[in-house]
């Protein structure tokens, strides 16, 4: 989710201080119960998510290089690379990792639809290059309703100058977009913009069109187990230095993980760790959690993979 050309920007979000201090907060209520709410929404564009993490950018692609070496017919460790080359903006480079994936797990429309976006980002001249659109109809073929697939083809047309029938689609793709998506914002912008370019009246339209509710797989962990961070817990946390906060954040990362060793079978522990991993800009090692959470309990892959889309997720 990268799921349009905002999402793109939206993978490249960095944590916040404020991300960083509702983080703390939001796992110092789970000693008693499952979840937090934490979305990257309030992140400044344009910020690395890399920085967040221990190790420089480069020392995380080697490691993620080197796992395609000594796992190369793996689809997850070629979809792990191509989503940390998406981040730091190396589009050529993320699309040769996505291509070898789809090779490896050609019936994942996610696979495709981020191949697609990755050819796009990656051209110099053609808003819409044939290998790009050739990978978009691909996931469409696969899931018709891919919402980054759905956004690009209605980009397609706008191009095209049915500049109409792109803001259909695109209204199409906002009344099927879950509550709480993280291209939402994105996408209503696009078709505020669009329509304005055009001279296409779509504030009324905007007003009215509302996300759809969340299935029962869908719905946030925390939205069924634990309320937000109180004003206190918030204020407990940001009295933290940067330093403190971060450590904090990474003792409580590697306490779920070992969790998750002593017991795999707890699958709403793994929906933390993919949402911990996406609030730090780990997107990489958020995939692998989606991974290994449904090599744990592949009778929940279904829950994991939309609450992983929820979050934009690579690959899910």
């Amino acid at each position: 989710m990268n799921e349009t050309d905002g999402m793109a920007a939206e993978a490249k979000r960095g944590m916040t201080g404020t991300n960083r201090t509702i983080l703390i907060a939001a796992f110092v209520l789970l000693a008693a119960a499952i979840g937090y709410a934490i979305w990257r929404d309030s992140a400044p564009v344009g910020a690395n998510p890399a920085a967040s993490s221990g190790a420089a950018p480069s020392d995380q692609l080697a490691v993620l290089e080197a796992r395609t070496k000594s796992e190369p017919n793996s689809a997850e460790a070629w979809t792990a690379l191509g989503a940390a080359r998406f981040d730091l903006s190396d589009f050529a480079g993320a699309a040769a990792a996505y291509e070898k994936a789809t090779a490896l797990s050609p019936e994942s429309a996610g696979l495709w639809s981020a191949l697609g976006e990755a050819r796009v980002m990656g051209s110099d001249s053609d808003p819409m290059p044939a290998a790009a659109l050739a990978a978009f109809d691909k996931a469409i073929a696969l899931d018709a309703k891919d919402p980054r697939a759905r956004y690009f083809l209605a980009v397609k047309k706008d191009i095209a100058k049915d500049h109409k029938g792109a803001i259909e689609d695109w209204f199409a793709l906002l009344e099927d977009t879950p509550q709480g998506a993280p291209w939402e914002a994105d996408l209503r912008r696009t078709i505020e913009e669009v329509g304005k370019i055009s001279g296409i009246e779509v504030a009324s339209r905007l007003a009215r069109t509302q996300p759809r509710p969340l299935t029962a797989d869908e719905m946030p962990v925390a939205a069924r187990a634990i309320p937000g961070p109180s004003r206190s817990d918030m204020e407990a946390a940001s009295q933290l230095s940067k330093g403190q906060q971060d450590q904090m954040i990474q003792g409580m990362v590697d306490g779920l993980e070992a969790k998750l060793k002593a017991n795999p079978a707890d699958v709403d522990r793994w929906i933390m760790l993919m949402r911990s991993r996406m609030t730090l800009g780990e997107t990489a090692k958020a995939a692998q959690a989606l991974k290994d959470g449904i090599a744990a309990n592949p009778g929940a892959a279904g829950r994991l993979k939309a609450q992983a889309q929820l979050l934009g997720v690579p690959g899910a």
